[in-house]
């Protein structure tokens, strides 16, 4: 009794591991994976989505460097220098100290020293910092939206693997079935063979087409596998032959003409940047208003009939207006105004383009929808007509390379429908993607 309830408790262990491990398989033998996924994937792969950390350093840092201008600003100064004359009063200094006891006016040296440190501080910089802090995040703002554009550009391959892959699992399930339908009328012919109504040649023809059917399903299975390949190193995340892609469902509502596309949002971010530049001249032009203290020590100090070292100090308020600036306002205005219309040039031709492009888009998920619906058709008639053609190989009227003749003609017409719906789903997405 007691090795029973053992090897039952060592079979419920198994049962519960192999639950366990189909638990931990199925998921993957099933995973499944969106386009919509594929897009986020590629973003967070791709190596330029690091540009985004960097671009918020760069603008860290001007604005911390913009916000120091309100410090108080030391600088030192040292000064050593040889003079050919110095300061002299306009009398005889001799006589008149021999007629005065006492009275001694020394004589300055040719050779004088300082060292002096100024500390200033702003108090009014006309808006030059405000400015400046307001450029770096126009910069950083502009900068931001065109990564933005390049990220979005990984779309468009994204899309163009995707359905490569999706269109060449369509033709392996279209190859699946035709294999099938070879290898039923292969076992109907072996039954005819018995009943002496068809010959081993008609076998025999059947099983090279199976054969080329199996090649041709070898092939698609390595052009998969490519796209597979190249779409996994794309998103990062490796993707085998268990990965079913989702077909994307198509729109409900009616496809959208506005263009809203990064490349817009970045050549705005740009033009704001050009007015952000104006303030910034505007600024140039005001006067400047600060504080200011020095402390030296030298020869001569303050006054200059000492001719000994001494320290000195002076403090005070300062006005500076750089007037040159107004020399070339005209051309720093127009250089602005220059790069704004060249932006909206920028602009117009964008959207021509891409209205061009639209136009050609919409012409071909057109096309698409017309031949589609004549498609499904096509493939009923090619059905039926291999159904005759089977029955007319039973009664002997026809031959089996005419049977083969109709097989593959209903294949391709299955080919073609699968084909078409792809077409059909990349066009929409493209134009999804020209549009955003």
């Amino acid at each position: 009794m007691k090795k029973i309830k053992l090897t039952g408790k060592i079979n419920g262990i198994r049962w519960l591991f192999l639950l366990g491990i189909c638990l931990f398989i199925l998921p993957s033998l099933h995973a499944q994976l969106s386009l919509t996924q594929c897009y986020e994937l590629a973003r967070t792969n791709y190596p330029l989505i690091k540009q985004y950390g960097l671009i918020e350093q760069t603008e860290w840092y001007n604005l911390s460097n913009a916000a120091k201008g309100w410090l108080p600003q030391l600088s030192v100064n040292v000064k050593a220098s040889y003079q050919s004359d110095v300061t002299k009063l306009p009398f005889d200094v001799n006589r008149i100290s021999a007629l005065i006891p006492g009275f001694n006016i020394p004589t300055l040296s040719k050779d004088q020293y300082q060292a002096v440190a100024e500390l200033t501080q702003t108090v009014w910089d006309g808006g030059m910092i405000s400015s400046t802090r307001e450029l770096s995040r126009a910069q950083a703002t502009a900068e931001r939206a065109q990564l933005e554009s390049d990220l979005y550009n990984l779309n468009e391959r994204v899309n163009q693997l995707y359905f490569g892959c999706l269109l060449q699992g369509e033709l392996l399930h279209q190859n699946t079935l035709l294999q099938k339908e070879l290898q039923v009328n292969i076992d109907k012919v072996t039954s005819m063979m018995l009943n002496g109504v068809a010959n081993q040649s008609d076998k025999e023809s059947l099983e090279v087409e199976l054969l080329n059917a199996r090649q041709r399903a070898t092939e698609l299975t390595a052009g998969r596998k490519a796209y597979l390949s190249m779409l996994g190193a794309l998103i990062g995340k490796p993707l085998n032959e268990s990965f079913a892609l989702q077909v994307p469902t198509m729109p409900g509502n009616a496809l959208s003409t506005s263009i809203n596309r990064p490349e817009l949002q970045a050549l705005e971010a740009r033009s704001n940047l050009m007015e952000i530049q104006n303030k910034q001249i505007d600024a140039g032009l005001m006067p400047r208003i600060g504080l200011f203290v020095q402390g030296g020590y030298g020869r001569p100090g303050l006054n200059m009939l000492e001719n000994s070292f001494n320290p000195f100090y002076v403090a005070g308020i300062r006005l500076s207006w750089n007037l040159g600036r107004f020399y070339t306002l005209k051309n720093d205005r127009r250089k602005v105004e220059t790069s704004k219309r060249t932006i909206d040039v920028q602009r117009e031709i964008f959207l021509f383009n891409t209205s061009l492009h639209l136009i050609q888009q919409n012409t071909e998920i057109q096309k698409m929808n017309d031949l589609l619906q004549t498609d499904d058709e096509i493939v009923r008639l090619r059905n039926s007509i291999k159904e005759a053609a089977e029955v007319k190989l039973a009664n002997g009227v026809i031959s089996v390379t005419d049977l083969i003749r109709e097989i593959n003609a209903e294949d391709m017409a299955r080919q073609t429908v699968a084909i078409h719906r792809i077409q059909q789903l990349m066009a929409i997405c493209n134009y999804m993607y020209t549009t955003n």
